[in-house]
């Protein structure tokens, strides 16, 4: 549907968020876009406080941006939700509807994608290493289905942590084998192996695995901020392709502009937006 005119609203919803780079993406877009009077804001909102929030706001909200901890609660507040936000089992978009209900999709699936095809990934990739199990570690491996990869080694603190990481792998025919967090040997064998990896944990906890992934040819690494990461630093120097946070964050956003405003994303604005 085209934008809907006169002022509108959005904001990105988490807890903490004033470190969120959305307003800047969205803010470009709007003004790249044309669209007077479109506002975004950050609003620091946890899961709790979520439904309040958005059950409240006014027609002039269009959507709204969704970062942790809010987004099982952004999935169970909405009227509607996509076929992949249900898949994902969590949503980082709530998007108005033109009869007022609210919609919940993942767009962090596009993000991954993005970040997939920044790396240089071949499209004959199979292999990959995910590093992590919590909820980015999902949307990640719905990107990993899409490009055609057949196996999927996570790293994580137990088994137990990854099971519905391997779950999701399983009903998206994908190979998933765990791999403990602990055994470098064993890290340092799916790492030779593979085509890309992806960490989705904090920094802090991923500099533990530096020495044996060193060596992959691609490293994702969902960070954005400190920057590098002690584990991008490390394949860096050993010759791999890194792809930070930024990346991911940027080709989420493409697709909430798009939902939110109905008109196709600004790319260039946004993109100079992020790195300006």
């Amino acid at each position: 549907m085209p934008a809907a005119a006169g002022p509108r609203r959005a904001a990105v919803l988490g807890s903490p968020v004033n470190h969120s780079r959305s307003p800047d993406l969205h803010r470009a877009a709007y003004a790249a876009l044309g669209l007077t009077g479109w506002t975004y804001e950050a609003l620091d909102t946890t899961a709790e406080q979520l439904p309040g929030r958005v059950g409240v706001a006014g027609p002039e909200w269009v959507g709204f941006s969704v970062t942790m901890p809010g987004k099982l609660a952004a999935l169970a507040f909405a009227d509607e939700r996509t076929a992949r936000a249900e898949m994902i089992g969590s949503a980082n978009t709530l998007v108005r509807l033109p009869d007022g209900r609210w919609r919940a999709d993942c767009t962090d699936i596009d993000g991954m994608t993005g970040a997939l095809e920044e790396s240089g990934l071949p499209a004959e990739a199979d292999h990959a290493v995910l590093i992590g199990a919590g909820g980015t570690a999902l949307p990640t491996v719905a990107a990993l289905a899409d490009w055609g990869i057949t196996t999927v080694d996570v790293i994580a603190r137990d088994a137990g942590r990854a099971a519905d990481v391997l779950e999701l792998a399983a009903q998206l025919a994908i190979t998933a084998r765990f791999v403990a967090f602990d055994d470098p040997a064993a890290i340092a064998d799916v790492a030779d192996a593979s085509d890309v990896c992806i960490s989705t944990v904090p920094a802090r906890a991923a500099a533990a695995l530096a020495d044996p992934l060193a060596g992959v040819p691609r490293l994702i690494d969902v960070i954005y901020d400190p920057w590098p990461t002690p584990l991008a630093a490390a394949v860096e120097a050993a010759g791999g392709k890194v792809v930070g946070g930024l990346v991911m964050l940027l080709n989420q956003a493409y697709s909430q502009v798009e939902q939110f405003t109905g008109l196709p994303a600004p790319r260039e604005a946004m993109a100079a937006a992020l790195h300006g």
